[in-house]
């Protein structure tokens, strides 16, 4: 038997005896103790986050930039969820579908590329319209008859996904009944309402992609705080200081950095324009946040990133980085070497991350280990993270 997607019985025996865990984590943070081991390294855990995370809420699966003209078309697969990305040529609008084929449940896509017609299942031929609408059959009712009277067609149209798109960022709702995002996500929307512009990439020098061996959350986690700057990032520490930072904190929302210390430093003398309208506190300001569960962002004067974190087990992630500058302009050969120097530095600054994250999954095997502890001063926004966590599966059990 399954409660809201999860069999009871895993919800009976191994995270019911955790609610005394998991009540730890949303203590005030001198008293708090950080999520057991178990939701870092059991597959059944990484299921339950699947559904109570990621299936009830909005998360990132991919970016409008993937779909570069109209019949561009990616499938993206979290927690077993098979869907795909598609640009219609119909109307260009950007849809997310299930994957899978109404007759026998076939993928439909494995690859991404640029469709010129219909989607077709590779199985037995039924074909969609880029919008999702079934427009072929074939030998439905017998060899030669692609109709039959009581199959109707109205009801085999491929399952859209409820989908929103926010800083070339493309969101997901499986279940369909969280709140808009516009209001689950208020809070980080009006903070950064000024970034509210055209964002511009380069689908070469301006993405990269890292595979970690590593639990998802380990990555939120180390990203949130500044406190492991000056033994992990020697390079970055030596301009953007420890102390040049401070914590960002919105219960129930996000978390993450403010950086006061952000000043470019190209080799190549050629600068980035700067986005538009900034206030004043922008010429030495970034800030650096997490929007839960698997978004991170990272905002400049002169230019912005968004890493998408794709969970593929509980000890196993995949980073998608992309880089954007604020005019097409810095686009154009001029400013190549100046795109490669900036996409150079954030990947040392995210490979650096890999020996802790990869250590600390390691570190989560440990019996008896039972959390950890969180400084007040220097890990409140991993606190943030823990007590947004706990408090999702704790209303699961």
């Amino acid at each position: 038997m399954k409660q809201d997607g999860v069999d009871k019985s895993l919800i009976e025996k191994i995270f019911i005896p955790h609610r005394n865990e998991l009540e730890k984590c949303i203590k005030p943070i001198h008293e708090a103790r950080g999520v057991p081991n178990d939701y870092y390294v059991r597959p059944e855990c990484f299921e339950m986050e699947g559904e109570q995370l990621f299936n009830k809420g909005w998360f990132a699966v991919g970016f409008v930039k993937d779909l570069p003209q109209p019949g561009s078309v990616k499938p993206v697969n979290y927690f077993k969820n098979p869907l795909f990305l598609i640009r219609s040529t119909h109307d260009q609008k950007i849809r997310v579908f299930q994957n899978v084929c109404r007759h026998r449940g076939m993928t439909l896509i494995e690859e991404p590329s640029i469709l010129k017609g219909a989607i077709r299942c590779p199985y037995h031929s039924w074909c969609y319209k880029q919008t999702g609408e079934v427009v072929a059959t074939p030998h439905i009712g017998g060899p030669g008859y692609n109709y039959h009277t009581k199959i109707d067609k109205m009801e085999l149209s491929l399952i859209e996904v409820r989908s929103h798109i926010w800083r070339d960022v493309i969101f997901v709702n499986p279940n369909g009944i969280a709140p808009p995002f516009e209001e689950v996500h208020k809070p980080l929307l009006d903070r950064w309402s000024v970034f509210d512009q055209p964002m511009h990439s380069d689908m070469k020098d301006s993405s990269f992609s890292l595979d970690v061996q590593t639990n998802w959350k380990l990555a939120v986690e180390n990203y949130l705080e500044s406190y492991h700057l000056p033994w992990i990032h020697p390079g970055l520490n030596s301009y953007s200081k420890l102390e040049d930072h401070e914590n960002i904190v919105e219960y129930g929302h996000y978390a993450g950095q403010i950086s006061n210390k952000y000043i470019p430093r190209y080799t190549t003398g050629k600068y980035f324009k700067e986005f538009k309208n900034l206030g004043s506190e922008w010429k030495t300001k970034g800030e650096y946040i997490v929007l839960f569960p698997n978004l991170i962002l990272g905002v400049q004067k002169d230019h912005v990133f968004n890493l998408i974190i794709e969970p593929l087990a509980p000890n196993r992630i995949k980073e998608h980085i992309e880089l954007y500058y604020s005019d097409p302009s810095m686009l154009g050969d001029e400013y190549q070497q100046t795109r490669k120097e900036n996409a150079n530095l954030w990947k040392t600054v995210f490979e650096e991350d890999i020996f802790v994250v990869e250590g600390m999954q390691r570190g989560r095997y440990a019996k008896g280990f039972d959390g950890g502890r969180f400084s007040p001063v220097m890990d409140e926004p991993t606190h943030v993270f823990h007590d947004w966590y706990a408090k999702k599966i704790l209303s699961a059990i």
